[in-house]
């Protein structure tokens, strides 16, 4: 379906101040569950709309748009920002700071664009209540916090979200990559990987750097762990399965004639399947148990950081947002795509309840900067920003009312 001409002239009415509502969020990004400033934003924009938000998960925000008999859907946005200094030059770059739970002090940034969702789930709310002749039905509006951390949908859920609030019969959401702006991007079954970090201590035995034979050496020991662990993709899992391990920090010693008593080292898994999932987590820890038994140290600690649950789209329920979007958008601007390897914790909400979601991406680059020779900067990056932010936003915009409008639009 494509959009009701009033409603696509309200979009391109009100689009300079959903770019400024956009700058705004983008100047002032706040850490995972920490979003303080952030949820009260959000709450005040949709109070004036005559809503009424609740609070959910600490800094979540959830609001119930009624408008007579017919479906329920939901409509997620995230809204964290990352611990990044940003480096993109723009004039509203972020210059806020904040302390992580580890008490480290860092520059924050919205390096994964969660402020083009925060803008497009607000400026959503705005077209659905100004725009109540052309839908029947509920829509529950979910920004939600803590996305980078797996912790913000969990938070929701754990604080009585589906006890609390009407369950919708579908939940949609969408994320900005670096795409081209006015396309968007969308995948049938498996959409995006499940994800586990764990943090791994391996423990030794202090001596000095001369004496080693009265050491057990952490920095030796955790160097064989992340060799070994290099096969366990591709030794342990079928070739028709797909998974990543990533070692990503290896920390130990204050001195290089010191021969410390652990050293820290922290991984990220991504997979598919359930199966592939416990398959490699096993194999991870008998690596890790096994070469510290061959050490002769003492038995490392393993614990989880982060779990991101599956992100699955399902497929009739993809289907007809697809033929929706190619109605709105037009069919050279929508693209089913394979699976991506990234992680999301939007799936949790639908799968809470048992129901359908759709998930999908929407571009954040112009052609221009797609065609230069450096390719553009991707999410987590410091460089990251739309560069025709009207048109993401734009897009986004009517993607979402599509989505939603595709289920309880007249």
């Amino acid at each position: 379906m494509s959009l009701n001409p009033r409603l696509r002239t309200a979009i391109t009415d009100t689009l300079p101040e959903a770019v400024d509502d956009y700058k705004d969020f983008h100047r002032s990004p706040e850490l995972s569950m920490q979003e303080i400033e952030t949820s009260r934003a959000i709450a005040d924009f949709l109070s004036d709309l005559g809503l009424v938000p609740q609070a959910f998960g600490g800094t979540g925000v959830v609001a119930v748009i009624e408008n007579g008999e017919g479906p329920v859907v939901a409509y997620r946005a995230d809204t964290d920002g990352l611990p990044i200094a940003e480096d993109t030059g723009l004039d509203y770059a972020s210059t806020a700071e904040g302390v992580l739970p580890d008490g480290t002090e860092t520059a924050v940034m919205h390096g994964c664009g969660h402020d083009t969702h925060i803008t497009v789930g607000l400026h959503l709310a705005r077209a659905l209540t100004e725009h109540r002749d052309a839908w029947s039905g509920t829509v529950v509006l979910l920004f939600q916090p803590g996305e980078e951390t797996a912790a913000g949908a969990k938070a929701m859920l754990d604080d009585g979200l589906w006890d609390q609030v009407v369950n919708p019969e579908v939940v949609y959401g969408q994320h900005v990559w670096p795409g081209q702006a006015g396309d968007v991007y969308v995948s049938s079954g498996t959409a995006m990987a499940m994800s586990d970090s764990l943090k791994v201590t391996v423990l030794g035995r202090q001596a000095h750097g001369s004496q080693p034979e009265n050491a057990i050496d952490p920095i030796v020991l955790g160097a064989y762990m992340i060799t070994r662990l290099q096969s366990v993709v591709s030794r342990e899992i079928s070739g028709r399965d797909t998974a990543v391990v990533t070692v990503g920090t290896f920390h130990g010693g204050l001195k290089e004639n010191i021969i410390p008593d652990s050293a820290v080292l922290t991984l990220n898994i991504r997979t598919f399947d359930e199966d592939v999932r416990a398959t490699v987590l096993d194999r991870v820890r008998r690596i890790v148990e096994a070469e510290a038994q061959a050490s002769g140290a003492p038995e490392p600690l393993i614990e989880e950081m982060h779990s991101f649950p599956r992100c699955y789209n399902d497929p009739d329920a993809t289907a007809a947002f697809v033929t929706a979007a190619e109605a709105e958008l037009g069919a050279a601007h929508v693209h089913v795509v394979p699976a991506v390897t990234g992680s999301e914790d939007f799936g949790a909400f639908a799968d809470a309840l048992g129901v359908p979601s759709v998930y999908w991406f929407f571009g954040g680059y112009s052609p221009e900067r797609l065609n230069e020779d450096e390719p553009p900067a991707g999410n987590h990056s410091p460089h990251f920003a739309p560069d025709d932010v009207p048109t993401t936003l734009e897009t986004g915009l009517r993607a979402a009312l599509t989505a939603v409008l595709s289920r309880v639009g007249k």
